[in-house]
C-alpha cells in the first residue's frame, strides 16, 4: 500500500457537508450519486478522496477517549502562507477553529465539520527532511502563531 485512497463519512445534511468540504477544505465536487443522497469530492490527487453519504438525523461522532476515527488531515498547500490563507478564509467565513499546532514536521489548524468530525488543515514544513530525520516523531507539539 502506498496511498490512502479515500474516506467515507455518513452525514446528516449532504448540502451542508458539501458546502463545508468545498468552501472550507477546498475540495471540488465531482458529482452526486445514489439518487442525490451522496457526493463525490476530490482534491485532485485521485478520482475522489472523500465520499459523503446522507443518512439524515443520527447520533454524531463520540468525543474524548474512544475507539475509532480521531480526525482526517487535509494538506492545503506547500507553505505556511497557504495555511495562513486557509486560516484567513476561516476567519472571513466566521468558522470556529478548535486549535493551531506546530508539529515540527507540519503546521496545522483543527476544526470540526458540520457533523462534529475533527478535521485538520495542514502544510508540511518544507525545511524539514522527514525522509532522513525522524526526530519529529518525539518532538513535542507546540502552539502555532499563524499571525506572524
Amino acid at each position: 500500500m502506498t496511498n490512502l485512497g479515500h474516506v467515507v463519512f455518513y452525514v446528516r445534511d449532504l448540502d451542508r457537508s458539501v458546502k463545508f468540504y468545498t468552501e472550507i477544505v477546498g475540495l471540488d465536487l465531482k458529482g452526486r450519486i445514489f439518487n442525490n443522497r451522496a457526493a463525490v469530492l476530490s482534491g485532485g490527487s485521485t478520482h475522489h478522496e472523500l465520499l459523503l453519504i446522507q443518512v439524515g438525523e443520527a447520533q454524531g461522532p463520540m468525543h474524548g477517549r474512544r475507539i475509532g476515527l480521531y480526525h482526517v488531515g487535509w494538506k492545503v498547500g506547500d507553505s505556511l502562507e497557504a495555511l495562513r490563507a486557509a486560516y484567513g478564509r476561516l476567519n472571513e467565513l466566521d468558522y470556529p477553529v478548535d486549535g493551531l499546532s506546530d508539529h515540527t514536521i507540519s503546521q496545522s489548524i483543527y476544526l470540526r465539520d458540520p457533523d462534529g468530525n475533527e478535521v485538520e488543515l495542514y502544510v508540511d514544513n518544507p525545511d524539514y527532511d522527514w525522509k532522513n530525520d525522524d526526530g519529529w516523531i518525539e518532538a513535542p507539539v507546540k502552539p502555532l502563531d499563524i499571525t506572524q
